[in-house]
């Protein structure tokens, strides 16, 4: 498996090996030694979750508080989304600054969102399901999120506005800099 650093280094997308022949294909999705080298600490993934989304579905911008702050290693197993990761660590070089990575069933990639990022996809496919391991459980008293079209964090989804379907809660989250709880580069994000 290859390992890139974007540029925001923290985030790294995965590219699996594809060993294919007519009979079809075999990947390793996951590699606990392979990926702990490659990020240079260790991760113990927890969790397995797994949606299901119609084009134009828009998840996200989501995080969640210490103590239960997430690290998600996320791909698509069917379709193509647009993955979303933005630093909410203050004082961090990249505060504010997002990466992108278009993720498919085809190119197999993954992208590795640590703790103190905020993560959020769109589905650009007709389709997509979307799988991802996590490194804490979830918390509802701790979940928190971002708005979606944040003009300071300037997200180009690929979709028109319009043709974006987001739930209830995702059309009411505050923007980057009305959000007072964050993490704090570079001492909590891990705790």
């Amino acid at each position: 498996m290859n390992f890139i650093p974007q540029a925001i280094p923290e985030v790294m997308l995965c590219q699996p090996k594809i060993h294919g022949d007519t009979r079809g294909y075999f990947i390793e999705t996951f590699r606990q030694d392979l990926f702990e080298q490659a990020l240079g600490y260790s991760v113990n993934f927890i969790q397995d979750n797994e949606s299901k989304s119609s084009k134009g579905v828009l998840r996200g911008l989501h995080f969640q508080l210490n103590p239960y702050a997430q690290s998600k290693l996320v791909r698509v197993i069917t379709g193509e989304v647009l993955d979303i990761a933005v630093d909410i660590r203050k004082g961090s070089p990249t505060f504010g600054q997002h990466v992108s990575a278009l993720l498919s069933a085809e190119n197999k990639h993954q992208l590795f969102v640590p703790r103190g990022f905020a993560h959020g996809f769109v589905v650009l496919s007709d389709t997509a399901i979307f799988a991802y391991k996590v490194d804490n459980y979830y918390s509802p008293e701790c979940d928190r999120g971002l708005a979606f079209d944040d003009i300071a964090i300037n997200i180009d989804w690929k979709l028109p506005k319009d043709q974006l379907m987001l739930s209830d809660k995702d059309k009411q989250q505050s923007t980057l800099s009305e959000t007072d709880e964050l993490f704090y580069y570079p001492t909590d994000y891990y705790a």
